[in-house]
């Protein structure tokens, strides 16, 4: 698996197929993904091969056969953004086409604002070529976080996403003492009416949410750490869950009270995902001094 500059300005990807015998057609669309636009230009410039050598749509491929794509400059745009600090950045991941990254508590995924410079900006700097978002972590939230270094394993990782079949999970200090081992929280979300930083439970026009807890300890303090795993994405989503269920998070200025530490007390410690070009399956753990010491 490889990706490197072509003589077209652009880059070619090469790998071996890892799935079962399907057309080119299948491929291109269920599995890589490929944009229609995209898959066109492969077509009519003739930028596929298959064992080194032009293939049809219809043409089968194989497990184990090497598929090389081409790609030009018309195809994916570069995109540039001002390149970070790379000292700034703790690789805890890294291929051809994606690294994971562990985020520092008090850092945005990326900036508001063209010349702000945050974490996408220094894992940018660290690779040396643009990188691109797949999933954020709240400034206030640190941990493990995935970006793509190129267009084209951007869309595959966003339906891997999507399907729910990126696994995140998450350390949670939280107030009050939870009764039940194991909880799912199943609360739609929707947008704060008055506060636009803020997302509440809205069971009319929310959007669908679902957080599976586990307490894993209960502390003499009235506290609890608990680990949360996301089975949707939604903005703020275990800190309004597990807020609205009477149990906000330790440190949290949008819905908690009780401050007992110097941070938000929630740590995005593992990830994990089978890999779409190799079917491997990647896991990743991340840990935070900072969370640990918070802990009572």
């Amino acid at each position: 698996m490889k990706i490197q500059a072509n003589s077209l300005g652009g880059f070619t990807v090469t790998f071996i197929n890892p799935y079962s015998q399907m057309t080119v057609k299948e491929l291109l669309e269920t599995k890589l993904l490929i944009p229609r636009k995209i898959r066109h230009f492969l077509r009519t410039k003739k930028h596929l091969l298959i064992n080194q050598q032009l293939v049809t749509w219809q043409d089968l491929v194989t497990k184990g056969d090497e598929i090389s794509l081409n790609f030009d400059s018309d195809d994916y745009p570069q995109k540039r953004i001002p390149f970070g600090n790379p000292e700034l950045v703790e690789c805890l991941y890294q291929d051809s086409h994606l690294i994971v990254v562990n985020k520092p508590e008090g850092m945005k995924t990326h900036g508001n604002e063209p010349n702000e410079l945050a974490l996408l900006n220094h894992v940018s700097a660290f690779v040396g070529q643009t990188c691109y978002i797949i999933h954020r972590l709240d400034m206030e939230t640190s941990g493990a976080i995935i970006f793509a270094k190129n267009p084209f394993i951007l869309p595959i990782m966003n339906r891997l996403l999507e399907n729910r079949e990126i696994g995140r999970n998450y350390w949670a200090l939280i107030d009050g003492v939870i009764e039940n081992k194991d909880t799912a929280i199943q609360f739609p979300i929707g947008r704060h009416r008055h506060d636009r930083r803020k997302r509440v439970v809205d069971l009319n026009h929310g959007q669908k949410a679902i957080t599976q807890v586990k307490c894993l300890k209960r502390y003499r303090q009235q506290l609890s750490l608990v680990d949360c795993s996301l089975k949707t994405g939604r903005t703020h989503q275990i800190r309004v869950h597990l807020s609205y269920i009477g149990h906000p998070i330790i440190g949290d200025p949008l819905y908690c009270q009780r401050t007992t530490t110097q941070r938000l007390m929630l740590h995005a410690h593992q990830l994990y995902f089978k890999h779409p070009l190799t079917l491997e399956t990647i896991r990743v753990d991340a840990k935070s001094e900072t969370f640990e010491k918070g802990l009572p």
